[in-house]
């Protein structure tokens, strides 16, 4: 939790520098004029040594410094300077009055405290023990680019500051004109600050814009710097929708204790009455946990027509933890349940959010890694109908949405490298234990055909399997690079309740699966200097050798079903995304790699290649239980191409594409192309995505898509940004959304509007308005508004 930095008004009250300096220009005042005078502090000899470090040195920097045996004054004058301790102080005249033991600085008066917090004012009085003090034209700037201005500052009993006529704003750029307001300040009539009770309290204070009061507070507190934790109300905000009606948030913070605390927050609504919000953290000695639960009773629950969401009674829960138990070890979780699928989305506002939850179990060191993790999911999509890709016998496709996500347990990932060369090279070993139990069987079927397939299977299903991997570089002289490995990976199934009506599955419970491979990787790079940057090209090559992969299409698959085939993959011994698929047969893969880097800051990178089957079955030929895999790009013998290309010219223009093109006619299967620009007051970005056809999993027509955003800087605060995604394919807009925003050191303002049409609503559109309003050191509010049409 987060509170504002304010003013210090103890720093100029701070005992010891001034009153030190005072003591020690009885002894430079033997001296002669101009001269600089190192003195120790326990050579001091006051009463005020106890208060000092005794190992810290004081210097007293003047024009003149006399001594008044009449009136007991000593007197430094001109360009006074004493440094003490980490302080500065810097005026025209110091006397110190030894009579009344009472210290004065007057002329230009500068206090630089060790800290970095600077004191400006005209004339400072203090008392010897520092316990009263008075000043006049006081300005204090904090590190914190925070600036508190009082037309004077009075000091009393050693605790309470009391200041008259203050300001409270934060600095603005040195740019400004030095007589224009600052945007936004507090200004009050008095403004006490009790250092015992560690708070301050404006009295009549006003809000100002621009100079002109917006809005008057008769009482306003607020801790003061030394506080980093103080119970208090915090920024509240505001909530406008046509289901909701209108609200405000309003938040208070409870400081409990140093090592827990608690934030309740009430937002009461016209339209379905008061929703609680209640969060609770601890801080421990090995870690952190925190709780929190948000909730209401509808008074129209009628507003809502999704299922499950015209409740009376709704709500969430979520608790977070993470633990060091041991020496590389933690423990943590993220758990949350909602009452239904929608209620993050009609209460947006609340303070959590999430579909996924987790526990996790993580050791980590140099050459080793192991993390166990249980997953559950409670999605937020309600279920629809989608009679296109139904399977005979199975739930339609669109239903059960719910049932047909798994519970995950337990997910565990083991890694390890042998710190001994093994046969002169590198051995790592990888291991996986996945367990997960569905309870819907999640099919579909392609053109109304008869035969599913299938995403996901009723049942419960648990795999092991284990990897070892060799490697060894050779550079011959001229500068070749061989790199021979072997990998062999084993695997075992445990199919427990599996969907009888799932025929495709192998009978018996456990199965056994074997992997062993062998194969090179040759690299030649050819390296070109020319004045102004340098060049490579470098040719790649590398073939693997592996039996045909077993059991495909009697196993189930839920962590190999995307198959991405682009530059990223190209080399990799088994392209496939999971475990539940082990790549078989004998492939080549070749590529050639480029790199151009100029001087000037200019830098492209491109890779073009292809894969080969040469040998046994192809694997990402033969249909496994999701159906064939004819649209990966590696079901043939000979591959689409592949390419990439990244471009940075170090000035603000940065472009990244992955392509994957047809075998045949070079036609795009695949793109993805992303760009970003600054230029002058435009930063700009364009992505766009194309995937063709893939009727073998339903998508019979290709999907094309551009996204694009902009901000323009219209003067040196202001800006206007705008997004789009639009769907090629359809010709419609998906989402937009337009705003103006205000920026500067201390404020910041953004109004924008956007629209989304991604969303399973039928022609529905999702409409929302939003205006933020943030203030440097005091907090932000925002209010937004939704509606759907």
């Amino acid at each position: 939790m987060s509170f504002p930095v304010f003013l210090n008004t103890e720093i100029w009250a701070k005992k010891g520098s001034l009153l030190a300096a005072a003591s020690v220009f009885a002894i430079a005042a033997t001296l002669c004029h101009g001269v600089v005078a190192p003195v120790h502090a326990q050579d001091i000899g006051s009463n005020l040594a106890g208060q000092l470090d005794p190992d810290a040195n004081l210097i007293l920097e003047a024009s003149e410094v006399t001594y008044d045996f009449d009136r007991d004054l000593i007197v430094a004058t001109g360009d006074v300077q004493v440094y003490y301790d980490g302080n500065t102080v810097q005026a025209h005249q110091i006397v110190f009055d030894r009579g009344n033991q009472q210290l004065k600085a007057v002329g230009n008066v500068i206090f630089i405290e060790a800290d970095g917090n600077v004191i400006r004012t005209a004339e400072m009085t203090l008392s010897e023990d520092f316990s009263e003090g008075f000043a006049r034209a006081l300005q204090i700037d904090t590190t914190r680019r925070t600036r508190f201005l009082a037309a004077q500052a009075r000091r009393e009993g050693d605790n309470v500051t009391t200041i008259e006529n203050g300001i409270y704003t934060v600095y603005t750029k040195p740019t400004n004109p030095p007589d224009k307001p600052p945007l936004w300040r507090v200004r009050a009539e008095k403004i006490i600050h009790n250092q015992q009770e560690k708070i301050i309290r404006f009295e009549n204070a006003a809000f100002e814009v621009y100079g002109r009061p917006i809005a008057y507070l008769p009482y306003l507190s607020m801790p003061d710097p030394s506080v980093k934790r103080k119970s208090g109300f915090l920024m509240p905000s505001g909530v406008i929708s046509d289901k909701l009606g209108y609200g405000v948030t309003v938040p208070y913070y409870w400081a409990l204790n140093p090592y827990y605390d608690l934030t309740t927050t009430l937002t009461p609504m016209t339209k379905q009455g008061l929703f609680a919000d209640v969060e609770y953290r601890q801080q421990f000695r090995t870690g952190a946990a925190s709780i929190s639960g948000a909730g209401l009773f509808q008074t129209q629950p009628g507003q809502f027509s999704t299922p499950r969401a015209d409740m009376r009674w709704r709500g969430a829960v979520n608790s977070t933890g993470s633990f060091s138990i041991a020496r590389d070890w933690t423990l943590g979780w993220d758990l949350t349940y909602k009452s239904d699928r929608q209620f993050f989305r009609d209460y947006a506002f609340t303070s959590f959010s999430g579909d996924t939850s987790q526990i996790y179990l993580e050791g980590m060191t140099d050459r080793n890694a192991l993390s166990v993790r249980a997953y559950a999911f409670q999605i937020s999509q309600e279920d629809y109908s989608d009679s296109e890709f139904n399977a005979n016998g199975f739930s339609p496709v669109g239903s059960s949405l719910q049932d047909k996500q798994p519970l995950v347990l337990p997910v565990v990932d083991y890694d390890y490298v042998f710190a001994d060369p093994i046969l002169a090279g590198e051995l790592a070993l990888t291991a996986n234990l996945t367990s997960l139990t569905r309870d819907e069987t999640d099919a579909f079927s392609v053109d109304g055909g008869t035969t599913p397939k299938f995403r996901g299977i009723d049942g419960t299903f648990s795999r092991f399997s284990v990897k070892g991997n060799w490697r060894r570089t050779f550079i011959d002289p001229l500068g070749q690079s061989f790199t021979p490995f072997a990998y062999v990976r084993g695997d075992l199934f445990f199919l427990a309740s599996p969907d009888s009506d799932v025929t495709a599955l192998t009978g018996e419970s456990f199965v056994g699966r074997a992997m062993p491979a062998v194969g090179l990787e040759y690299r030649y790079p050819f390296i070109a200097s020319f004045d102004g940057g340098n060049q490579i090209l470098e040719p790649v090559a590398q073939i693997v050798a592996r039996p045909d992969e077993q059991r495909i299409g009697e196993l189930p698959n839920d962590d190999a079903q995307s198959i991405v085939f682009d530059t990223t993959t190209l080399f990799d011994y088994d392209k496939f995304s999971g475990f539940d698929r082990a790549e078989g047969g004998t492939r080549l893969n070749l590529g050639l790699n480029y790199r151009l880097q100029l001087d000037s800051g200019y830098y492209v990178s491109g890779l073009f290649g292809r894969s080969y089957h040469l040998a046994g079955e192809n694997s990402y030929a033969t249909p496994d239980i999701l159906g064939a895999t004819d649209d990966s790009g590696l079901a043939s013998d000979l591959s689409d191409y592949v390419g990439s290309l990244y471009l940075d010219t170090q000035y603000g223009v940065k472009l990244g594409a992955q392509a994957r093109l047809d075998k045949d006619d070079f036609s795009v299967n695949r793109l993805q192309a992303q760009a970003s620009a600054i230029y002058g007051p435009v930063v700009s970005s364009l992505a766009y995505a194309f995937l063709d056809a893939q009727p073998d999993v339903g998508i019979d027509a290709p999907r094309e898509e551009i996204l694009g955003s902009a901000s323009l800087r219209l003067e040196e605060n202001w800006r206007l940004f705008g997004s789009m995604r639009y769907d090629l394919e359809n010709s419609n807009i998906v989402q937009n959304g337009l705003g103006l925003g205000y920026d500067d050191e201390g404020f910041s303002l953004s109004v924008s509007y956007a629209e989304d049409r991604s969303r399973n609503d039928g022609d529905n559109v999702n409409r929302t308005l939003y205006f933020r309003v943030g203030l440097r050191t005091i907090g932000n509010t925002q209010v937004s508004s939704g509606a759907l049409n």
